[in-house]
Parts: structure tokens; C-alpha cells; sequence
């Protein structure tokens, strides 16, 4: 994005890299410091975004948002043990829009000819969002506790156009000329290590760009260039990642969250906001029945607990003592569910699918009820169940009008399920309810090696 990016004075982490705006809150007691959580995570996080703006340089946010999920599901933890990182990225969408990645604490707002917010609080895991560039500004905030809405503060001079200050929130202003941003350097001979690209399917076939690895903590902080002082006691610092440890209750589904007025959204469909009573409902089933979710497996090298069928661990993808006795794990997620728009689901739990499964009869009896807008009219309320057997994904059509197909990896047809049999899908497989596509997606990484 080139346009001035002026910062809300404050004690998070804010960072602009590559164009892109990355705010983190500093939960921490006393002052940021370079060695505060929220500074190492802005740090990480700022090359995430320079890794997807050289793979999708004119437009990179739903690369961004992408590799911001698995980021949070493998490295958030090793910086943060047992705090969940809260954040936000403002950056530029493919189709021109501007991408919209909150989790946590953090409010957006778009500033147009109507003021509207869009919290990531609202969201049991993430808001991804893209939105029309707003007339004005949009902004980014941290939320704090008994606090009003943010609101827009009068157009100042200063201008952070790369590196990382002391902040509340930042303002990008779309009214008036562009700023030009600077992309840091790389290092040289710096090199990014890309995954294969999905099979080709009609639902993802414009999903063409490759995956990245996640990108590991960079000591080193980016050069500032701010037309304000920034406190010297940012300097960059060493940092030391903790150990890498099995996440207690993570977040387990990705629900979309409203915004207010008619901006035009795209990347992932507007839903309603969630019921307060309902999310704690969901969200306390979820963390239960993944505290409780025992079965035999093995253990790598790490100690994070493995489908004893892998060669390499469902966790963390380091090679797994195949000559081992299995002993009772608690079971990881096994996959995510990515849709034809990306928003993702991560799979800890069973779960309900559908286009409005809440108080369907699956979702009272405990399954996490997960909702997907479909205009065509094809998918039924409460579609099908996710079901976690043992170290295995498997889906039950419930008797649906049109029906749950499935095609794994590497075919070219359709298979439609028959209603109440579970069929079990493999990392690849897709799975269409109406006229929308999920992909099951391992969450490891690739194997070492």
C-alpha cells in the first residue's frame, strides 16, 4: 500500500514492511522492550509478509493470510507459551482491495462515507476479510479493557514508511496522493523454500501460488524510517525462542465475523455475528473435547504426541522411532479445512457443516457447529459431520437434499457419498456441500529432509 501510514501513540509493537501495516499487542507488565513477546512477534510476522509480498507481489493478502493461520498454529506458540498473540495486518488484496487479518483483541476500522469496525474479538479464531478501500482511512487498534470504540484521529505530518515504533494503532490515509514504500532488503543469497501447489481442481484452480514453510524467527530488526523519533529502547535484541511445546487448547475454528455499513467484501462471505452466549458455548465444547481427546501414538523426538502410522510427526514433521511402543497421546489437530475462499477451519473437534447448522441437533449434542454461506440454494442446514476417529477424518453425509460429494487427490470425478456411512479423506481430498469446495490440508509441515 502506498499511501502515509501515521502512527496512534502507544505501548504495542507496530511494524510496516513491504507496504503492509502489522500491529501487536504488548500484554506484558512494564514497557515494550526489544525483548517483549509482541516485538519478536511483530518481527516474525513482518517476514511472513515480505516471504508472501516477493511470491504475490501485487497482491499479497490472502498469501498473507494464509501463511498468517499456519503462523499461528505452529510458531505463536514458541513465542508465547500459554498467551495467545493478538494482532492485525492491514495489506493489498489481488483483487485491489485491502486485506483485512485480525486475531484477537485488535478493531479495524474503514472510514468512508459511514465509520465501520470489524473486532477480531468477534471471531473464535480469525477475521479474514477483504473490503473496498475505504474513501478516507482505514486503521488498525489495539482494544483495551473498558475502553469506547477507537476512533480516527485528525490527519497529522508524520509518516512511518518502513521498520517498527511504539504504537496504539496506525491510520492508512487513501484520501489525497499515494506514498511510496520502501520493501527491505534480503540478505544476500537469501532463498525461500516453496511447497508443491495443490492439485488442480475446479474450485482452486485460480489458487495456483505456491506454500511457503513457515518462516522462523528473524533475530535481526528491520531498519525504521519514520519521520518521528522512535525511543532508543527499541533497538534491535537477540531473541531467544522458547522450546516448542504442545498448545494446552488451541483455537480450534476459523467463525467470520460481521462488519457494519455496505462496503463491498470478497476473499471470505459476510455471516452474522456470532450469539455472545452462543460462542462461549462453542468455545468451551471445543477446549473440552480436545483436553479429552486421548488415543494410542507415538511420540517424536520433541515429545509432541504422533499417528503411529507416520513416518514423520503430525506436529512438527520431524522423522517418528517407528520402534517405539505406543502409549496414550493426547491427539492433536489433524488437519485444517481450507475453503474455495480460504477461510480455514482447523479440525480438533468434531463438528457440524453447513449453512446454518447452530441449533441443529448435532450442534446441541456437543459437535462445534460450522457455518458456510452458499447462494445456490444446494446445501442443507445442517449438511454433514466432521468426525474424528481415532488419527482419521472422516465425513458423514446426514441425509442431505443434494447430497455431500468427495474427490481425493489426484482424481478428475466427483463421488457422491452415500447419507449416514462415514468415508474416511486424506490430506488433498476435496469435500463439495452446495456449490462450495473445502480441502483437507495437513497441518504439520513438510517432512525434514
Amino acid at each position: 500500500m502506498d499511501r502515509q501510514v501515521e502512527v496512534v501513540a502507544g505501548g504495542h509493537a507496530l511494524s510496516r514492511v513491504a507496504g503492509a501495516v502489522i500491529l501487536v499487542a504488548h500484554r506484558e507488565r512494564g514497557p515494550i522492550t526489544p525483548e517483549s513477546r509482541a516485538v519478536t512477534a511483530v518481527r516474525a510476522l513482518g517476514d511472513l509478509v515480505a516471504d508472501a509480498t516477493d511470491l504475490v507481489p501485487d497482491g499479497p493478502g490472502r498469501q498473507i493470510a494464509r501463511q498468517a493461520t499456519r503462523w499461528l498454529m505452529k510458531e505463536a506458540e514458541r513465542i508465547s507459551p500459554g498467551q495467545p498473540i493478538e494482532f492485525g495486518i492491514l495489506s493489498t488484496a489481488d483483487t485491489g482491495g485491502l486485506a483485512i487479518f485480525l486475531h484477537g483483541s485488535v478493531t479495524a476500522v474503514l472510514a468512508g462515507t459511514a465509520v465501520e469496525y470489524c473486532r477480531g474479538s468477534d471471531a473464535a479464531f480469525t477475521v479474514d476479510r477483504v473490503a473496498a478501500p475505504p474513501a478516507r482511512a482505514a486503521a488498525l487498534f489495539i482494544d483495551e479493557p473498558r475502553q469506547r470504540a477507537p476512533e480516527l484521529p485528525e490527519r497529522g505530518i508524520g509518516s512511518l514508511v518502513e521498520g517498527l515504533a511504539p504504537a496504539s494503532g496506525a491510520v492508512v490515509w487513501f484520501e489525497g496522493e499515494p506514498v511510496v514504500s520502501r520493501t527491505p532488503a534480503r540478505p544476500a543469497g537469501a532463498r525461500h523454500r516453496a511447497a508443491e501447489p495443490p492439485p488442480p481442481t475446479a474450485a482452486f484452480d485460480a489458487e495456483r501460488d505456491p506454500e511457503p514453510e513457515p518462516p522462523p524467527v528473524d533475530p535481526d530488526l528491520i531498519p525504521t524510517r519514520t519521520s518521528n523519533r522512535i525511543p532508543a529502547n527499541l533497538d534491535p535484541a537477540p531473541v531467544d525462542p522458547v522450546t516448542e511445546g504442545i498448545p494446552a487448547a488451541p483455537d480450534l475454528h476459523h467463525a467470520p465475523t460481521e462488519m457494519g455499513g455496505a462496503s463491498e467484501l470478497s476473499g471470505t462471505n459476510p455471516a452474522p455475528k456470532p450469539d455472545p452466549d452462543l460462542q462461549r458455548r462453542l468455545e468451551a465444547t471445543a477446549k473440552a473435547t480436545a483436553l479429552t481427546a486421548k488415543v494410542l501414538g507415538f511420540k517424536c523426538a520433541r515429545a509432541h504426541p504422533s499417528d503411529p502410522r507416520a513416518a514423520f510427526c503430525t506436529v512438527c514433521g520431524m522423522p517418528v522411532d517407528q520402534t517405539q511402543h505406543v502409549s496414550e497421546v493426547i491427539r492433536p489437530p489433524l488437519g485444517m479445512l481450507v475453503l474455495d475462499d480460504g477461510m480455514t477451519f482447523m479440525l480438533a473437534a468434531d463438528a457440524v457443516v453447513g449453512r446454518d447448522p447452530e441449533l441443529s441437533e448435532p450442534a446441541r449434542g456437543g459437535l462445534l457447529p460450522l457455518r458456510i454461506d452458499d447462494s445456490s440454494g444446494g446445501m442443507s442446514r445442517a449438511h454433514a459431520e466432521i468426525r474424528l476417529v481415532n488419527w482419521d477424518v472422516t465425513i458423514v453425509d446426514r441425509g442431505s437434499t443434494n447430497g455431500t460429494r468427495v474427490r481425493p487427490p489426484g482424481y478428475r470425478d466427483w463421488v457422491r457419498l452415500q447419507p449416514n456411512q462415514p468415508f474416511t479423506l486424506v490430506p488433498g481430498a476435496e469435500v463439495m456441500l452446495g456449490n462450495r469446495v473445502l480441502r483437507l490440508e495437513p497441518v504439520a509441515p513438510p517432512p525434514f529432509g
